[in-house]
């Protein structure tokens, strides 16, 4: 029962609360586009290019507004910054639906790009650094392990109001559900309280450094870039898989049955590096996860596209990828401690942010140009040279354990 108790009135409440939002949060803001835009494109007879402009303005407002979003989340807690955020997405859904003139179109997506900047995984993770300090780091893999469900729910959801209520009754739905949902629980049910500085070197399941790096120079750069690789391959491949693999031979209901194990595979590392929380240095996890990723397109690209490469490749992509949001999380904390947290994670979240944003054009414009095979190979490349950032990063030395 005491249990029970502190999970409900303790800090351990932001675990559930975020879990439960951060699928909401992405499956509304982040999944839906590429399944709303090509009804919403069509209905205003604007181009698909055009359309998906808006969500690339969103990305880049988010990038823009994420280290001072970070920064009120260290000085004044999640529930100050994440629930006004949701309601500011909510007003974006309601001009998207409405709002007829382009203007007001884009108007929305930028709102929106305020909502991602304030409710996705880097405002979370900032909120739990305040409340559990430098020992958040298993705080956070139970957070991006219910986030990894966000496609499960998030893209069958909105094909179900798509089919119902039409792309205006989706955007509404969505609306309602950040304003009258996410934010009651971000606002309400969120902590207040900060965490102690006193006896978090014990909780650390990790070695604590003896003095946390400055975010700045050589190591922060590295990080910065390494994360945007990431970026680059994520956004870059998975705007464009499907398709990619329909051109290889796939039929387009293989493609998705194949494409459909990204998710899984995604839960399945987190659940693993949870388990192995402790055992398992947090660089060398984003290390692994990204040489993995070269692997993957190393295997698509030569080998070629049959069922069991294609799913092989979707499986160990997932599964890196799921991991690398851990490290993203996990490794800016061990690296530079918990004090403006929020203001680093945000920092770094900038260029990974502006390079999610251009990678679906710049991959598309890209197989045009060249290849689906030139892509995978430059997505090996990107892979190879996010892992030389990885290894060029010394971490701090530890605090001696008696």
């Amino acid at each position: 029962m005491s249990a029970v108790r502190r999970l409900l009135a303790g800090p351990e409440r932001a675990v559930v609360v975020l879990a439960f939002t951060q699928i909401l949060c992405w499956g509304i803001l982040i999944y839906p586009p590429v399944l709303t835009m090509p009804p919403l494109t069509a209905d205003r007879g604007w181009t698909l290019a055009f359309g998906m402009a808006g969500f690339s303005l969103a990305l880049v407002i988010s990038g823009i507004m994420s280290p001072m979003v970070g920064g009120l989340i260290d000085r004044h807690g999640g529930h100050v910054v994440m629930a006004p955020g949701a309601l500011i997405g909510a007003l974006g859904m309601v001009l998207i639906a409405l709002g007829e003139p382009w203007p007001f179109y884009f108007i929305g997506w930028a709102l929106i790009g305020a909502a991602m900047a304030s409710n996705l995984y880097d405002p979370a993770f900032a909120t739990l650094a305040r409340l559990f300090g430098s020992s958040a780091r298993r705080q956070i893999i139970l957070v991006t392990f219910a986030g990894g469900f966000a496609s499960t729910v998030g893209w069958p959801a909105t094909h179900l109001l798509l089919q119902h209520v039409g792309w205006r009754g989706t955007y509404l739905v969505f609306a309602a559900v950040l304003a009258f949902v996410v934010a009651p629980l971000h606002g309400f049910a969120l902590p207040r309280t900060a965490a102690r500085t006193e006896g978090t070197v014990g909780a650390n399941p990790h070695p604590v450094p003896q003095q946390p790096l400055r975010p700045e120079g050589r190591p922060f750069l590295l990080l910065a870039m390494a994360f945007a690789l990431h970026a680059l391959i994520l956004s870059g491949v998975t705007s464009n898989l499907l398709a990619m693999l329909e051109r290889g031979g796939l039929s387009a209901a293989t493609a998705v049955t194949v494409g459909a194990m990204f998710g899984p595979a995604q839960v399945a590392a987190r659940l693993l590096d949870f388990m192995l929380a402790g055992r398992t240095h947090p660089l060398w996890i984003a290390r692994g996860a990204i040489a993995l990723m070269g692997a993957a397109f190393a295997m698509l690209a030569f080998v070629g596209v049959s069922f069991i490469v294609a799913a092989l490749f979707c499986i160990a992509f997932g599964a890196a990828n799921g991991v690398m949001t851990i490290a993203r999380g996990g490794l800016p904390l061990l690296m530079f401690g918990p004090e403006g947290y929020g203001r680093v994670i945000g920092r770094i979240a900038r260029p990974a942010l502006f390079v999610q944003a251009s990678a679906p054009f710049v991959v598309a414009a890209a197989v045009e140009r060249f290849s689906d095979a030139a892509v995978l190979e430059i997505g090996m490349l990107a892979a190879i040279a996010g892992t030389i950032c990885f290894l060029l990063i010394k971490p701090p030395p530890a605090v001696e354990r008696r």
